[in-house]
C-alpha cells in the first residue's frame, strides 16, 4: 500500500483529548500543537526536554542525538521519545513524562 494519502491516528491516555488524524510522515509536534494536544512543546530541537513522551505503538528508530538526549531527560524508560522528533509512520498512543 502506498504511503501517500495515509493517515495515522494518534491517541492519548488521557480520555478527555479526542485522538488526532495526522498524515504519514508529518510532525507529530506540528499538528499536535495545532489541535491544542496535552503535549508541551518548546524548542523543537530536542534539547529543552519539554515534548518527552511514553509511546505505545511502532515508529522509526530515534537517531543517535535523539538516544543521547533520551538518556539524560527519561534514563532507562524505552518508550520514551522526544516528539518534537517523530516523524509519523503508524498509529500511536502517546502521554507526557511527568518530571515530579
Amino acid at each position: 500500500m502506498s504511503t501517500e494519502n495515509k493517515r495515522h491516528l494518534v491517541s492519548f491516555f488521557d480520555p478527555a483529548f479526542e485522538p488526532v488524524s495526522i498524515e504519514h510522515g508529518e510532525l507529530l509536534s506540528e499538528v499536535l500543537d495545532a489541535k491544542n494536544s496535552p503535549l508541551l512543546f518548546g524548542c523543537r530541537t530536542g534539547i529543552c526536554g519539554t515534548c518527552v513522551i511514553e509511546v505505545e505503538g511502532e515508529l522509526p528508530e530515534p537517531d543517535e542525538e535523539e538516544i543521547e538526549l533520551l538518556e539524560v531527560y527519561a534514563p532507562d524508560n524505552p518508550k520514551a521519545r522526544l516528539a518534537c522528533q517523530i516523524e509519523l509512520t503508524d498509529a500511536i498512543r502517546v502521554r507526557p513524562l511527568n518530571f515530579d
